[in-house]
Formats: C-alpha cells, structure tokens, sequence
C-alpha cells in the first residue's frame, strides 16, 4: 500500500468519526445550525427587513421570512450583483455560480467562504466514506476525471463569476493536482464536442480510477473513447473503481453504461447545487444518500402535494414523514432564506436521515390532473429496459392534450434508442403499466378513459445533443429536463424524430 492510500484511510476514519457525532444527533444538529445562520446574518440588510434579531425559534422565523425562488429573492441579489455588502450575508461573496434557469434566465448564485468550504468538505467526504466503508484506497494512486465547465472565471464588481463545476476546480487540494485531469488547458476548452475529444486523447493512455460527472455527458466520453481505441472501458482502465455522479437519476443509464463498460463499478451518487452540497451516498449496500445536517444549511420541507396551496404547511426535520414526496426548502451560510431550490426529494430513513431525490417541483405533468413526477416515469424506463432488450441514450415526456382525428390525449415519450426494443408494443405496455401502479390518478384517467396509454416518438440517435446544442446547452452542467407540463422541449425535439 502506498503512502498516500494510508493516508487517505487515515483521514477517512477521523472524517467518519466526526460526520457520526452529528449524524447521532441531527435535529439538535440543525437547531444550531439555525441559531448561527440568524445571528450571523441579522445585521444583514434581509436581517434587518425580517426582523431577524427578534426571531427565537423556526415558527418565528417561518412568520417573519416567506418562502421565495430565486425571482423573488431577485431584488436582494441584484444589490449583491451591484457590489453592495452585507446584503444576504455579511461582506460580499467570494463568487457567484452562474446558471440558467428555465424561468428566470441568467441566475447569479452567492457563494461565500463559509459556504464554499462546505462544498469542498462534502465532495471530500463522499470519496472519504467510500473508503472507510469498503477499505478500499488503492485508486488514490491513478488518475481521476472531474466532466465539469470550464474553470476560467470572469468578474463582476469585484466578485468572481463562473458555472459552479469550474469554480469547484480552483479547490482540488494539493495532493491530488497530479493525479487530476483534464490539463487546464483541455478544461478551458469552451465546444463540448471538441472539449471531449481532447479529453479522450489526454485520458486514454492513462491509468484512470475514479471518473466523476453527469451521466449523459460520462456516456458521451464513454462512446468516443470506445469508438477511439475500439475497446470496453473497463478493459481500457483497467484499474477504473469508482463512478461519481449527481444531477440526474442514474438508473435510465446504467445498463448502458455496463455494456461501454464490460463490467461492473462501483458508484457514489452525490446531490449538489450552486446552492449548496445536500447529500451524498453513504453506504454501498443500501440506498438513499446521508443528508448533510452540519453543512452550514438549514432544512425545511413542504408536502410536494400541497406545495402550492395556500395555506401550506411547513415542518423541520422532526416533523417529517417517510416515503413522501417533499419540496425541500433551504436556508444557507451563502445568503439563501427560506429558498425553494426546486427539487423535491423523499425521506427513507430517519435513523440516519436518507433521502432519494424524486424530482423538481416545476418538473411535472398535470394536465389532466395526473401530477406524474420524474421519479415515476425514471421508475418506468428502467423496468421497460431491464425487462426487454432495448438499449435507451435519453427520453422525455410531455403530455399531447389536442392530438389529431378526435383520439383521446396521452403522454408522448419521446426516446432515443440506440436499439430499439424488438416488440415496441410490449415496451409500452410496461412503461404505461408502471405508471398506472405508481400514480393512482394517472391509474384512474386510463381506466376512465380520459387517457389513452402513452405513445412513443422515436428520436433519431444523436438527436438530443444536436437539439441541446442548437440551444446552446452541450455538456457541463446541463441536463435533459425529464418531463414538461407543456410541449416547449417535446415540440422542439419532434424535429429530430425518425422518419
């Protein structure tokens, strides 16, 4: 065993010893994570509009401070956008994480020091409870591949601005600068295609161990290294262990990524946002990811159910159930209060608290009021591939609610198949069945025939990404919205159909 793979034991047994003294004790974790969160921001401008110095307990503060997007927190994040401090936290930002938001355009998202450190420490932590858990460290010796954007930063009245994967590549500790690719060079590369293609020249030789990004974007490096060296992946990297990922569900691609691979690698499913590090896969053997409790955020959730009534109800953990879907709202050392991050995430155990991220609350189909999430139709695709012979790169789902010659509406998945299923029918018939057994509404408009079982529009290959990038959104960080409650995407992607 080399020097460094002890080390890194070492450290993960010390980092575990300390991530389980907050984890036996979480909702005092977090009672104290809201204390520091209000005292340090009450001199802030929000803190003085909110009242914060008067506010003793979460219902306080869940009276005084009214959940809000980041278009009405818009106002106070344009003052920090103009350099004035002490605006959503003391001082000003470090950076701002650059995103595009399908509602509000360009969003500028504060990360402070406090903040940023607790982005490092997470990632850090995933790869160190990996170790500790399995006693493996041996891949800290190869090669690692980070698929992020770039990391070339601009400015904007004095605070640093850049896409978070970038921002996040100024923070690769020391030790590990050798092992790390791309070249600088190659990560500054701005053309997707073009960026893959030198990364696949620069990895392909190497002993590569841990690769880490999006999925969809990972198959892409995937099928060019295999088309480049006509070879499995894991046959290439012989030492390759470990697969890192977040953002997206990874099932709808995992038997694909078997095949590209020739074997099976071990995974670690990590949940981060410019707006914080919220989870990550704790355990090998079981599933959900650890919810970060001492990560400088504070917690609250909202049945998805409820969301948008008026008069919603909103609990901390200790108040939360199991196996419900729950947007979760999010209070920061960067500045975010009472933020609705979008996502909705559902709790399967308390002891630890482990959630599965299950969608996005803007993400959604209710045209007939059938409200099918994303998990669900994930759900779907994954039975439909593991039971037939079809081999699936990407899909979405709309809802087709005026289709032609008086037919009843239905769900139109749109699909790209690299191999199309031998029986289509049989295919969507396990699709729309799984739907029906996962969501009762969707169950009751098929039975009643308000509904017809779904339709599927074959999407020829390469399609998504053409489409993606016609709309400027190749690789990085982008990711394939999975279901609409209007025909924005499908319409679009219905030019690169087959036929």
């Amino acid at each position: 065993m080399s020097l460094k793979a002890l080390a890194a034991k070492i450290f993960a047994k010390r980092t575990a010893l300390k991530t389980s003294k907050w984890v036996d004790h979480p909702i005092d974790t977090q009672k104290k994570v809201f204390k520091v969160l209000i005292e340090t921001a009450s001199k802030t401008k929000f803190g003085l509009d909110h009242d914060f110095e008067s506010i003793k307990s979460f219902e306080d503060f869940a009276e005084k401070v009214p959940i809000r997007d980041y278009e009405e927190l818009k106002p106070y994040v344009n003052y920090v956008v103009d350099g004035k401090e002490d605006i959503l936290w003391p001082g000003k930002p470090i950076y701002f994480a650059k995103t595009s938001g399908t509602t509000s355009g360009v969003k500028y998202i504060p990360i402070t020091k406090e903040s940023i450190k607790h982005q490092v420490e997470a990632s850090r932590n995933a790869i160190l409870n990996y170790i500790h858990e399995t006693g493996k460290a041996a891949f800290v010796d190869g090669k690692m591949i980070f698929l992020q954007g770039s990391p070339e930063l601009r400015e904007k009245n004095g605070i640093k601005l850049g896409r978070l994967s970038g921002i996040s590549a100024h923070y690769v500790p020391n030790y590990l600068q050798k092992n790390r690719l791309p070249s600088w060079e190659t990560n500054c590369i701005e053309d997707w295609e073009t960026k893959v293609s030198a990364i696949v020249e620069e990895t392909k030789d190497e002993n590569m161990t841990v690769i880490a990004g999006i999925p969809s974007w990972v198959q892409m490096y995937f099928e060019k290294l295999k088309e480049n060296t006509n070879r499995d992946i894991g046959d290439l990297f012989k030492n390759f262990e470990l697969f890192i990922y977040g953002g997206v569900n990874f099932e709808p691609y995992r038997k694909k990524f078997d095949e590209l691979i020739g074997r099976k690698v071990a995974s670690i499913e990590l949940f981060p946002a410019s707006e914080g590090f919220f989870a990550y896969q704790d355990s090998q053997t079981e599933k959900g990811m650890l919810l970060l409790l001492d990560s400088g955020i504070f917690y609250e959730f909202v049945r998805a159910e409820e969301f948008f009534n008026e008069k919603r109800k909103r609990m901390t953990l200790q108040d939360i159930e199991l196996d419900v879907d729950y947007v979760m709202i999010i209070s920061t050392n960067a500045g975010l209060w009472a933020y609705n991050l979008g996502d909705t995430i559902r709790f399967i155990s308390k002891k630890p608290y482990k959630i599965i991220v299950s969608g996005r609350i803007k993400h959604f189909i209710s045209a007939f009021g059938e409200h099918v999430i994303a998990k669900e139709v994930e759900e779907a695709m994954s039975e439909a591939i593991k039971q037939t012979d079809a081999k699936v790169n990407e899909f979405t789902v709309a809802p087709q609610i005026t289709p032609d010659n008086d037919e009843l509406p239905y769900h139109e998945w749109l699909i790209e198949f690299e191999k199309a299923p031998t029986d289509l029918k049989a295919f969507i018939d396990i699709l729309d069945k799984s739907l029906q057994r996962q969501n009762s509404y969707y169950n009751d408009l098929i039975s009643g025939k308000i509904l017809q079982p779904l339709k599927i529009t074959p999407i020829r290959v390469g399609g998504f990404r053409k489409y993606m990038k016609k709309l400027g959104k190749l690789g990085g960080q982008n990711k394939i919205q999975r279901l609409s409650n209007d025909r924005l995407l499908a319409d679009g992607l219905r030019g690169q159909k087959v036929g």
